[in-house]
């Protein structure tokens, strides 16, 4: 259970819960960092899809790993932002059974606690800094240094982002975040490798990649005792949707971009 503290400290999000949408309130997270000083491709392609994610509905498998490959939890979950804001998140199995009203009840509030009382890491990048790291015919990957202030989840020296951007769509294909050096937390935990990834792809050509795959895993110690394990989400069934604060003129409380 120690290590999912650390995937959740990664995760950026992950993790998760799932992908929290973007409203146009919540975006000026992320367009407010996007100055003329933020390179122009990674400007459009985070513009794009801040402006698009909360226009999917989806289905999201997650599956908790030991150390030993061991499966810990699997929990499938439908997130649809049509649907009133607490309603959006549902857990439809919990470790293969249906959940029961009052796990359900439970899950959606655990869900709201972490959207509520943690920075995401859309607001955590500073991107006027970002540098070109590598470049291909066809993507560029981005070096995007992490803000040092107020910023206790992801300290800029000991975690690398990079994000990569596909040329011709000007659309993220993937996020990556690894740890620099060992990082102590709480005193007895000593986080000593881990690494967080977010996919991209393409779901209809006519839009946006949404987000697709994420994955967190990692090594470290809780007063000498070895823990460690990994975090994967998967993501299916996507389908089009307007968000309910569209179709009913409703102001939700902030979403932010790259929520994890």
């Amino acid at each position: 259970m120690r290590f999912f503290v650390l995937a959740g400290t990664l995760f950026v999000t992950a993790c998760l819960r799932g992908q929290e949408p973007i409203n146009d309130a919540a975006l000026s997270t992320a367009q407010d960092s996007l100055s003329s000083q933020t390179p122009p491709l990674l400007a459009e392609a985070i513009k794009k899809s801040s402006l698009d994610s909360e226009r999917w509905a989806y289905t999201q498998t997650t599956v908790k790993k030991d150390r030993a490959g061991q499966a810990k939890e699997e929990l499938v979950v439908r997130f649809d932002p049509s649907l009133p804001f607490a309603e959006q998140w549902t857990p439809l199995k919990i470790n293969g059974l249906e959940p029961t009203a009052r796990q359900i009840k439970q899950r959606r509030a655990e869900y709201e606690k972490r959207r509520q009382t943690r920075r995401a890491l859309g607001e955590l990048l500073n991107l006027t800094q970002a540098t070109i790291a590598t470049e291909s015919a066809t993507t560029i990957t981005y070096e995007v240094p992490l803000i040092k202030d107020d910023n206790q989840r992801l300290p800029p020296e000991k975690f690398r982002v990079t994000v990569e951007v596909n040329k011709a769509q000007q659309s993220l294909t993937h996020v990556g975040v690894r740890l620099r050096a060992a990082l102590r937390m709480m005193l007895v935990f000593k986080l000593k490798s881990g690494e967080a990834d977010l996919d991209f792809a393409t779901v209809d050509p006519a839009f946006v990649p949404p987000i697709t795959a994420l994955r967190a895993e990692g090594e470290g110690s809780v007063l000498f005792v070895k823990v460690g394990g990994n975090y994967t989400a998967t993501r299916t069934d996507f389908k089009r949707v307007t968000p309910y604060r569209e179709r009913f003129k409703v102001k939700l409380g902030e979403m932010k971009f790259l929520d994890y």
